[in-house]
């Protein structure tokens, strides 16, 4: 027998179809596809900027820790809020307020400085020590629609050492817990 080019190409090709249809048939066949169930469960982190934990960490009893904490270290804690706050007496507003006489003070305490609505609809309450750890642990949970886009401290001892550098920085420190 003798055969053309355009006969053997097209039995080619159907040798070639037969062979892939069959590897997958029998591929299908020998290996199941239904996942199967994990041998552990393993949760995931929030990569948002510690608000996992940290929402985790505010049921702790911040005055201890403030009691017990350095303001120096709390200064150097304070190096992260430095983009857009100072608590110098008398220093200018920056891209957040100026923090002077902040702990035991108002809510919105600064005249010259323009407030988010929710913040400033907090103008009758005081930044007690436990507010202050609850507004540092997560701001975005604490006030919601606030300006600061800072994630929040997740470590209770880095917010007490902040609150306690803050509390240094006033005319009138308020007294420790």
């Amino acid at each position: 027998m003798h055969f053309s080019f355009v006969e053997k190409l097209g039995l080619s090709v159907l040798i070639g179809a037969w062979l892939v249809y069959g590897t997958n048939f029998l591929g299908s066949t020998l290996v199941s596809v239904t996942p199967h169930a994990p041998a552990m469960q393993v949760a995931a982190k929030e990569a948002a900027g510690d608000a996992g934990s940290a929402a985790a960490a505010a049921p702790v009893d911040i005055m201890p820790l403030i009691a017990a904490a350095d303001p120096a270290e709390g200064q150097k804690v304070f190096g992260k809020c430095k983009a857009c706050h100072n608590a110098d007496k008398g220093g200018a507003n920056q891209v957040g307020p100026n923090l002077w006489n902040v702990v035991g003070g108002p809510h919105a305490h600064s005249a010259t400085f323009t407030y988010s609505s929710v913040i400033a609809g907090m103008h009758d309450k005081t930044w007690s020590y436990e507010e202050l750890n609850a507004f540092l642990t997560s701001p975005k949970t604490y006030a919601p629609g606030t300006k600061m886009t800072f994630a929040g401290l997740s470590k209770p001892q880095d917010r007490a050492a902040v609150i306690a550098f803050l509390r240094g920085q006033s005319d009138s420190p308020l007294p420790l817990p």
